[in-house]
């Protein structure tokens, strides 16, 4: 039997307005519990405002509206079809001939549509109010001027062109405005991608266009003695953005933006495993928004036939945070390299797909 128009338009606009309010209250709580979080921390500092503080929490809610979109997702599918359920509206669908296969139709194409919304659309936004949030959060909360990362042992930087690569470190790291100072430099520059050619220490250098401006120099070669120079110059390919864009985390990277950026991370040296995961990822949503109403159709047919609205309350819930946790395993495994980049970002999505159809061939009969 085919499923009309009007039904289709019925069930799907009943699981649309489920997931709108879900995902509305989800994002309220997240709203409160940043806002007071970020509070918190800003009790040391008397001079960031609580109008500030909302403005942040504000910045941060599109990033964390992300995460909670598969447990909306999930929840406002449990909602729609326990509420059809309880009201007889899918029984007598059913009686009619209508398979759940084909009432659940247009609530998967729903399902689908807002998982390509959320990498197309609200993916750019988080993106960035995200990277505004760590801007501000670095300003106001950390008390930092210069938005380069870095470690323990200071800043490194890696750096290739068509002669080979160099590997620069730096201990002290001033940033004001658009001018990047170093302090303390060591340079290791390599001929290929193995071979060492030689080492460059300098107290001072300064990114300028196309080069590394660099005084009091010491150069040691491996077949020469060490020279000393005042002044000393060495290309390069780094821009202030690339450095900074190099430690920025792909979650502030739009999604229309991360492949060419991949591509530059790529034919700079550094290294784009975690970006093209996260890319990877986005794109692995829709179907894992899919594979979300199958499970939550799973839970409300065996609550139709057992009862029990604990039972479906704490499967999802469980349901949700089983996923959640395999879903970061998998991703952390190939963030490590230890299973391929594209298995890791689709293994959440197909494994849920095919857990959530197997369940419901055994329940259904067609």
């Amino acid at each position: 039997m085919r499923l009309s128009l009007t039904l289709s338009g019925y069930i799907g606009r009943q699981f649309l307005v489920g997931f709108m309010v879900l995902f509305g209250i989800f994002m309220l709580l997240i709203l409160l519990f940043d806002t007071i979080e970020l509070l918190r921390r800003s009790v040391a500092r008397p001079e960031v405002s609580f109008a500030m503080v909302f403005e942040m929490a504000l910045l941060k809610l599109p990033h964390m509206g992300q995460q909670t979109f598969r447990f909306a997702v999930l929840f406002g599918g449990m909602v729609t079809f326990w509420r059809l359920t309880r009201n007889h509206e899918l029984m007598v669908t059913r009686a009619a001939g209508v398979s759940a296969w084909q009432f659940l139709l247009p609530v998967l194409v729903i399902a689908f549509l807002l998982g390509v919304f959320k990498i197309t659309m609200l993916n750019p936004l988080a993106s960035a109010t995200l990277a505004r949030y760590e801007r501000l959060e670095a300003v106001r909360l950390k008390g930092r001027v210069s938005f380069l990362a870095l470690s323990a042992s200071g800043l490194w930087l890696r750096q290739a062109n068509e002669s080979g690569q160099a590997v620069v470190h730096a201990r002290h790291v001033l940033q004001q405005g658009d001018d990047v100072e170093l302090r303390d430099v060591t340079v290791f520059v390599y001929k290929g991608t193995d071979q060492f050619a030689e080492r460059i220490d300098a107290e001072y250098a300064r990114l300028e266009d196309g080069f590394w401006y660099m005084r009091d120099v010491w150069v040691y070669n491996p077949e020469k003695l060490p020279q000393f120079k005042k002044e000393s110059w060495l290309e390069t390919d780094l821009t202030l953005s690339k450095i900074q864009d190099s430690f920025a985390p792909p979650e502030t990277m739009s999604f229309w933006d991360l492949p060419d950026f991949i591509k530059t991370l790529e034919k700079a040296g550094f290294s784009a495993v975690r970006h093209r995961l996260y890319w990877y990822t986005l794109l692995a949503d829709p179907v894992l928004l899919c594979a979300m109403v199958l499970i939550a159709a799973t839970f409300t047919l065996r609550h139709a036939r057992r009862g029990g609205t604990t039972f479906i309350i704490a499967g999802g819930v469980l349901t949700g945070f089983v996923l959640y946790f395999f879903s970061d395993v998998v991703f952390a495994l190939g963030l490590s390299d230890s299973i391929p980049i594209t298995l890791a970002a689709w293994t959440p999505s197909v494994v849920t797909m095919l857990l959530g159809l197997a369940m419901l061939l055994h329940l259904e009969d067609g």
